[in-house]
């Protein structure tokens, strides 16, 4: 929301976007886990885009890390849930880590999404 925030300090490059929809769509086109900070209704909106196009198969099972425990408390409450009520399947929760720490959400995506697609660091090689 242009009106809440402005683009992060530490980027080289940002792209704004038009329409809502545009960003969402190129949020999820080139990614491989999502990463969630604690945010707001647009944050939430884009997580569950994120894992009901996970629970669909429209996207492979990739992982989702969601940093700042005490803040998403509630949300992990919520989550197991709607899978004891079984809204969700419990394996749609498999692949969600809550965590404060950088190292157990990299070894997470290590684990679920760069071993599992074969993914590397740093630069692709000019074609």
């Amino acid at each position: 929301m242009p009106h809440e925030q402005s683009s992060n300090a530490y980027l080289d490059k940002w792209l704004t976007c038009r329409y809502f929809f545009v960003r969402k769509v190129l949020l999820i086109k080139y990614s491989y886990a999502f990463v969630i900070m604690p945010g707001g209704i647009g944050t939430m909106d884009e997580f569950f885009e994120a894992l009901t196009l996970i629970q669909n198969k429209k996207i492979d099972h990739f992982p989702v890390v969601i940093v700042g425990k005490e803040y998403s408390a509630p949300l992990e409450s919520l989550m197991a849930e709607m899978a004891a009520n079984g809204m969700i399947s419990s394996e749609d929760l498999q692949l969600l880590t809550y965590t404060d720490s950088v190292d157990e959400a990299l070894a997470h995506i290590e684990e679920h999404a760069i071993k599992k697609f074969r993914l590397g660091y740093g630069r692709r090689p000019r074609r």
